[in-house]
């Protein structure tokens, strides 16, 4: 029985390192918030990103996704919540106006969100994406037995939290790193405002995206 676990643990830690690796709005995110706001805010949104998985893992234990995934009028409400929302961050970053210099030399820079403002637009970003809640739905009744205990479920879940969080705080670091950024910050308002065009079409695409 213990081997059957670890053979699901090793199937859903496989899965969730290929979804949480591919470029998407949470990856979006993370780079900007790292190149325009610095390390900081870069690591509240990752964590708030990595608490947004643990939603969704939440109610898929609880037994909630199964009525989310069969209730096409609750996941259209949330895809529209979540375009809209990707819709503003976007707004947000093509608003961004040029530097004055290098913010790492005093230069004059985009107001810098509280610790609180960037764990929510991480949050928020995850919790509104039904494709990240579809991912969930499928994953626990695919990869996890129905005989397998809710303590040995909500360990898994909590790995995808923190690998989740830990994976986007790395990206935060990497980001960050002052010869890196350096190199960004010359141009830092068109990188700004190129990830907003990019939240803009994952906006939109999630609006008209089929979640059948």
């Amino acid at each position: 029985m213990i081997h059957s676990y670890w053979t699901e643990f090793a199937t859903i830690v496989v899965a969730h390192a290929l979804a949480v690796a591919s470029p998407g709005p949470d990856f979006a995110l993370v780079l900007r918030q790292s190149l325009a706001h610095g390390r900081r805010t870069a690591l509240w949104s990752s964590i708030g990103i990595g608490c947004g998985i643990s939603v969704h893992i939440v109610y898929c234990l609880l037994g909630l996704g199964y009525f989310l995934k069969n209730s096409p009028e609750a996941l259209t409400v949330v895809k529209y919540l979540g375009a809209a929302y990707l819709g503003y961050v976007g707004v947000q970053a093509l608003r961004t106006k040029a530097r004055s210099g290098d913010l790492d030399l005093g230069g004059e820079g985009p107001a810098v969100p509280s610790d609180r403002a960037a764990w929510a637009t991480g949050f928020l970003v995850n919790v509104l994406n039904p494709k990240a809640a579809l991912f969930f739905i499928s994953l626990f009744p695919l990869a996890v037995s129905v005989t397998t205990p809710k303590l040995i479920q909500a360990g898994y879940g909590l790995w995808m939290t923190v690998a989740t969080a830990g994976w986007f705080c790395f990206v935060s670091v990497v980001f960050t790193r002052q010869e890196v950024r350096r190199k960004f910050l010359a141009h830092g308002h068109w990188i700004d405002r190129a990830l907003g065009v990019v939240f803009l079409a994952f906006g939109v695409s999630l609006a008209f995206a089929s979640l059948k």
